[in-house]
């Protein structure tokens, strides 16, 4: 069983369609880019893979469940459970520490385990920094907390919209093979929203969004400068 499928997914806004026809299956371990122009609705479309927002049409089943039939705070349970974030703009809180801040997933599932907060720490290069504020922290240290906190709770599924796009292209290179490293080590299926070819070229498949619905894409191999 795929951990994620969509099944003729469409969006649209009154007579306006954002995206239709939209099919996609994600295995286990898989990373999958999705690469778009702005306004393909790429954001849109991880909302309603996510139960935050509902299709105009189709369905969307995460682990097993099917997101149109639950009440919303099935969905929002189903969410702590299976699903990492990954955002852009890093979505830290500044009031918490570094080590409170990958440690919220657990908080919110009753699990709260501070060996594991520091062993994702340790993964994403800040065993250290534990009691640190965010606002001592650079761009790339922020998007790696962003990534121990997506993967704290070994989630079945991440979604991880343009992780690098706030980063220069050394720490958006860093980042990313430490996202593709952990997601592929705790066996997450990974959904990397992008407007990179080189950083989708590091994925196992890459597809493209349009109106129409989803193709494949075809890139070379190529490491992202």
């Amino acid at each position: 069983m795929p951990v994620l499928e969509a099944r003729g997914l469409a969006k649209s806004y009154g007579a306006t369609p954002v995206f239709t026809g939209i099919d996609l299956r994600l295995q286990a371990g898989e990373l999958v880019a999705l690469l778009g122009e702005s306004g393909s609705g790429k954001s849109t479309l991880l909302n309603c893979l996510a139960g935050l927002d509902e299709p105009s049409a189709g369905t969307v089943h995460l682990a097993g469940a099917e997101l149109g039939s639950l009440r919303e705070s099935q969905r929002a349970l189903l969410r702590r459970q299976h699903l990492g974030f990954v955002f852009q703009a890093f979505h830290v809180l500044p009031h918490l520490s570094v080590a409170a801040n990958v440690g919220l997933p657990l908080l919110l599932l009753k699990r709260a385990d501070p060996q594991r907060v520091q062993e994702m720490l340790e993964a994403v290069g800040l065993g250290d920094l534990g009691a640190r504020s965010p606002r001592q922290l650079s761009g790339g240290q922020l998007q790696r907390v962003a990534i121990a906190r997506a993967l704290v709770h070994r989630p079945a599924l991440v979604l991880a919209d343009e992780p690098t796009g706030n980063l220069d292209a050394r720490n958006a290179s860093a980042v990313l093979d430490l996202l593709l490293e952990q997601v592929h080590a705790q066996g997450s299926a990974c959904l990397l929203v992008t407007h990179s070819e080189r950083a989708a070229a590091r994925a196992d498949r890459c597809l493209r969004i349009s109106e129409q619905g989803i193709t494949t894409q075809d890139l070379q191999t190529q490491a992202l400068a």
